[in-house]
């Protein structure tokens, strides 16, 4: 479905500040596959990402989707097949613009620069009825005024409105306050699920990296250094996956938010 082979990315190479960011990772990601990917700052994440979406070319290696080489497609292209969340609530929305607008960017009809039918305002409440937060009778408020929660719920709508080939979330609950955060990640679930929908989770949060989907990559400098899922998985603990990375990096996990097992506000 989604394969990486051999892709590695050097920022500033020939510099001081030259940093290896992505080292020979290779990655087969299977259809309906719901993968939790943790690891320290730095280790490579959110660089794992951008390669995917095509916010730079890698330096070496190739990017399969579909058994279709996109190594070298443009973001703005891949951006049709691939959705994606980031931590910052604000991000993947209009936030000047109402929230039928956006809905109707994310339909492809031109938002405020269009006409929105009937059927459309129709097909949107329904939607947003879906998320269980009172949106569909607050459709003509400015996203700008949504709590974060809200919004980052709307954003979730908007990315997979159309369903995508891919969904990455790039710690998209990391910023809402433990109560939204739970709500949206079981927004996030029956979504993914009901749609059955290829995603890719970033999260500091271990405890729902083995618990969300049905597999847990664990992420080292720049390299893939734990892969688990079926029986393993479901037996692991937080003290178990502290001591996966401590056998596979030579060093303890030192990052207090994933130790809590909780993501930070």
């Amino acid at each position: 479905m989604l394969r990486l082979n051999d892709i590695s990315k050097t920022f500033h190479p020939g510099t001081a500040d030259a940093k290896l960011a992505l080292d020979h990772l290779s990655l087969h990601v299977r259809p309906g596959d719901f993968i939790s990917i943790i690891g320290a700052n730095g280790a490579g994440k959110s660089t794992l990402f951008n390669a995917i979406c095509g916010s730079f070319f890698t330096d070496t290696g190739t990017v399969y989707l579909d058994g279709k080489n996109i190594t070298m497609m443009p973001e703005h292209k891949r951006a049709k097949v691939i959705g994606r969340l980031f931590q910052d609530p604000m991000r993947g929305s209009a936030p000047d613009m109402s929230i039928e607008e956006n809905l109707a960017l994310a339909a492809g009809n031109g938002g405020w620069l269009s006409h929105i039918s009937a059927a459309d305002k129709k097909a949107f409440r329904e939607r947003l009825s879906l998320l269980g937060m009172g949106l569909e009778d607050r459709m003509k408020q400015p996203v700008g005024l949504l709590s974060g929660g809200q919004r980052q719920a709307l954003t979730l709508l908007m990315a997979t409105y159309h369903v995508p080939k891919v969904l990455l979330l790039d710690e998209h609950t990391a910023a809402l306050d433990p109560g939204t955060a739970e709500k949206v990640l079981n927004l996030t679930r029956s979504i993914v699920e009901d749609n059955h929908i290829t995603c890719l989770m970033i999260t500091h949060n271990m405890q729902s990296a083995l618990e969300l989907g049905n597999r847990t990559l664990m992420m080292d400098r720049g390299r893939i250094i734990y892969d688990v899922t079926g029986e393993e998985r479901s037996h692991l603990t937080i003290h178990d996956l502290t001591d996966k990375f401590r056998q596979a990096s030579g060093r303890a996990l030192d990052n207090d938010r994933m130790l809590l097992g909780v993501d930070a506000k």
